[in-house]
């Protein structure tokens, strides 16, 4: 299984934020061809004591490479990039991941 990460850090105004993420974005998402699993975590604070750098994390689990590579080309994919980048481009930064045992 391999995965693309999205770290969000806070944003100016959380309850906006959480609207939009959770009621448009996250379902646009959901419906991307390939998609095996998502996960979305709220960090609640660091070891080091505050809030820690990031506000949310997203991880979206794909078969292989290939099928993730052939995901975000589909018109799920690309409408899910699109909003990602009207509501969040300044805040997230995106990773790919693979699991490890």
């Amino acid at each position: 299984m391999v995965k693309l990460i999205a770290l969000y850090k806070h944003p100016e105004n959380k309850e906006k934020f959480d609207e939009h993420y959770f009621n448009t974005h996250a379902p646009i998402t959901a419906e991307i061809p390939g998609l095996k699993e998502m996960k979305v975590t709220r960090v609640t604070g660091s070891p080091m004591g505050g809030e820690g750098k990031y506000y949310l994390m997203c991880e979206m689990f794909y078969e292989d490479y290939d099928s993730m590579k052939a995901a975000m080309k589909t018109d799920e994919g690309k409408a899910s990039g699109k909003d990602l980048m009207s509501f969040a481009g300044d805040l997230v930064t995106l990773m790919f991941g693979e699991e490890v045992e």
